[in-house]
């Protein structure tokens, strides 16, 4: 799992604001054959029984393509269903108590919005974290935008631990992103509401790979 997380470029996120949950695997299948290979399922405001169901679903899928399959929040349930990884934001308290709950079972991912969370982030042991939202972002609406200039320093703190840039990530602004020494990234709205979505992570992907 830790291999296919150092290597992976693009994070997609399957997010029932923008999916139809009967659609949901499909678009998850779109994802993968253009090359995602971290995979998440966020499904805020919905029953617990069906983010159970979807997700068992969307883990199956990931595991048969050498996928990693992320649940955002619900740490237990994301033990129960086996993913791989759980993602948390800054309201999830303590890594320590997810951890708890995750034992050794899976990765867990952390939302950061600062340098200072970065840095609390690594000393907590988390295994890789969002930095963000780079820009404004119906996704995570009222929430400030951090800009590019703290990806770089972000990186320098998180040391091997990977940072994935999110929030506005989009065609027109990957390049900024890039050029601020970004190395991996997360595309969500954009990506979800793209017609050929195989072909528009591809695209993503190849930008992404050309910048290194």
């Amino acid at each position: 799992m830790k291999e296919v997380l150092a290597t992976s470029r693009l994070y997609g996120i399957v997010d029932l604001g923008y999916v139809a949950a009967s659609e949901a695997l499909l678009c998850a299948r779109e994802l993968m054959d253009g090359g995602v290979r971290i995979l998440q399922l966020r499904a805020k405001g919905v029953a617990l029984p069906q983010v159970e169901e979807l997700g068992r679903a969307l883990q199956a899928e990931c595991r048969a393509r050498g996928s990693l399959f992320v649940l955002n929040d619900y740490p237990e349930l994301a033990a129960e269903i086996g993913a791989d990884a759980v993602h948390v934001g800054q309201d999830a308290g303590e890594l320590a108590e997810v951890r708890r709950m995750v034992r050794d079972k899976m990765l867990i991912g952390r939302s950061t919005h600062s340098l200072e969370q970065v840095k609390r982030a690594r000393e907590e042991g988390a295994d890789y974290i969002g930095y963000g939202p780079l820009f404004p972002t119906a996704t995570k609406p009222g929430r400030p935008a951090v800009g590019t200039t703290g990806i770089a320093p972000a990186q320098e703190i998180a040391g091997e631990m990977p940072v994935f840039c999110i929030g506005g990530v989009n065609e027109t602004t990957l390049p900024e992103v890039l050029a601020a020494g970004a190395r991996r990234v997360v595309v969500v709205s954009w990506l979800l509401q793209q017609t050929d979505r195989t072909a528009a992570a591809r695209k993503l992907l190849q930008q992404i790979e050309h910048s290194s």
